[in-house]
């Protein structure tokens, strides 16, 4: 649980600077409850804001 934790932190770090691999890792993260928290309508927000962004495996999610 603590590497998902570290995880977290760092993808939040990056998503938040508008890194779009970034907000797809963290919005799986929060999809699959890792790194302590479990949030589907904070998911949706970053798949949304990388699939915005070209990412494909966001607009495929």
């Amino acid at each position: 649980m603590g590497c998902y934790k570290e995880a977290f932190r760092w993808y939040r770090k990056s998503a938040e600077q508008g890194n779009a691999g970034a907000q797809y890792y963290l919005g799986k993260m929060y999809r699959n409850g890792q790194g302590g928290v479990w949030d589907d309508k904070e998911a949706v927000k970053w798949f949304r804001k990388a699939a915005e962004q070209g990412h494909a495996g966001a607009q495929t999610t």
